[in-house]
């Protein structure tokens, strides 16, 4: 019996759609950059995630516009945008909301929080408790939340995307192992070049530019279906195995990237190689997108830790070992 053929077994995407996705890519991209100025590589893990159906931790010092490139993004894709302020007093009802009395009709009706929006900015996540961090653990996981009971389902698409000050010790919470995996991407914010902080004192000298919609939240949902038709090869996917093995194998690492991050790489992957035009996944699309699904995901030990290491050193070191097209092990 003749096999098929390795090419026609590929998802095929017309290349009018891989245009037109191109072009909402391109819209989006102009709209941030009259508000933000900065690295392009930060808007684009941000539209890798938006594509992947991932939720993204943005860390940053104070001041470098995690929470301006939020909103702005928000507002890019016309979506239902919340914000939540994290802080040590919030409770998880603050979050997901609560059933309250309505005395017209002397029933209790739900009072929806601000989790019930397209996008939501958890701003200062690390603020809050471990208790009210895990009301949002369900939200991003099943993109649900439950209330007194009662399992409600989140508006699609859903996207957190959560700030954290990495240089403050007091008063703040460390995210648990297991919220962090559910982040798709972590993101580090650093300081703007010196040219792009020149452009940002021209842009922002008056007010705020407005960041208008350029792509429907509709479209979200068949871009996030087109992505999930890039063809992902055998040899790609034992690329990925092979790198979150390295990671697991590292001696600096009490636990490297879980089959999960394996996963997410791949997803991460498709939409990379769909920002660039593409309905197939090449190793350049994995190597660009690895650290930041992976360096998050990995426990360092307390020797590695002492010697400054941290998560990217280790998938840095996966990605120079581990040759492309390598078999087994």
């Amino acid at each position: 019996m003749t096999q098929p053929n390795a090419a026609a077994l590929r998802p095929h995407i017309p290349a009018d759609a891989l245009q037109l996705a191109l072009s909402d890519i391109s819209s989006v991209r102009s709209a941030l950059g009259a508000v933000y100025q900065g690295p392009g590589a930060v808007v684009d893990l941000l539209l890798v995630a938006l594509l992947a159906r991932g939720h993204v931790l943005l860390e940053g010092v104070p001041g470098v516009a995690k929470t301006t490139l939020a909103a702005a993004f928000a507002s890019t894709i016309a979506s239902d945008f919340k914000r939540i302020q994290f802080t040590p007093d919030l409770m998880p009802s603050d979050i997901t909301g609560m059933y309250m009395l309505d005395v017209s009709t002397n029933t209790f009706q739900l009072r929806r929080g601000p989790i019930f929006a397209n996008v939501v900015l958890g701003d200062e996540v690390n603020r809050a408790p471990a208790k009210t961090q895990s009301a949002m653990l369900e939200a991003m996981a099943e993109r649900q939340v439950t209330v007194e009971g009662t399992t409600l389902p989140l508006p699609a698409p859903f996207m957190v995307l959560a700030t954290q000050n990495p240089i403050e010790q007091e008063g703040v919470y460390p995210l648990p192992e297991a919220q962090l995996d559910r982040f798709l991407l972590k993101v580090e914010m650093g300081y703007p070049s010196a040219g792009d902080e020149v452009r940002m004192l021209a842009v922002h000298a008056n007010r705020r530019p407005v960041v208008n919609a350029v792509v429907a939240h509709e479209r979200v949902t068949e871009l996030c279906a087109l992505t999930d038709a890039v063809d992902a090869s055998d040899a790609i996917r034992e690329y990925i195995v092979q790198l979150a093995r390295h990671t697991r194998a590292n001696p600096a690492a009490l636990c490297g990237a879980s089959p999960r991050a394996s996963l997410a790489l791949a997803r991460a992957a498709r939409a990379h190689a769909l920002l660039r035009g593409r309905d197939f996944v090449n190793v350049d699309d994995v190597r660009a997108v690895a650290a930041p699904v992976f360096a998050h995901r990995i426990v360092l030990s307390p020797s590695a830790l002492v010697e400054g290491a941290d998560g990217n050193a280790v998938v840095k070191a996966a990605i120079r070992s581990v040759p492309y097209g390598r078999v087994g092990a």
